[in-house]
């Protein structure tokens, strides 16, 4: 069974940090692409950042550069999204997903989804 299953999320002040978990399935976490993606209430559903773990090239949204990083970790088929100096316009759900091809920053492109952990920043 494929499965992303997200964890991490939480209330924090603005300018804290918080480390997102995604504990993928061997399936999943063999994917070309690995990614997290994030909606906020009332907004589309955008791609935050993702990683090609064959060669460890790295993709980040614009707003989210030099804050976020997205890391794996191998051994335990875990993938990590690392969010420092968070504001609260990156409140919002986040989820993990992966794709069998190029990385997208469509949520529809990507083949496999996990159901998202909460994440909210006070001001």
């Amino acid at each position: 069974q494929v499965q992303l299953v997200e964890s991490g999320g939480g209330s924090v002040q603005a300018g804290g940090s918080l480390r997102l978990s995604c504990a993928a399935s061997p399936t999943a976490f063999g994917s070309f692409c690995l990614g997290w993606f994030r909606q906020a209430a009332g907004k589309e559903r955008e791609g935050v950042a993702a990683i090609v773990p064959a060669n460890g090239d790295t993709y980040y949204a614009d707003s989210v550069k030099g804050r976020f990083t997205i890391s794996q970790d191998n051994s335990k088929n875990t993938l990590y999204l690392q969010m420092n100096s968070l504001k609260p316009e990156d409140s919002a759900m986040y989820y993990c997903a992966a794709r069998d091809s190029y990385c997208s920053v469509s949520w529809r492109d990507m083949d496999y989804r996990g159901k998202g952990t909460l994440v909210t920043i006070s001001s």
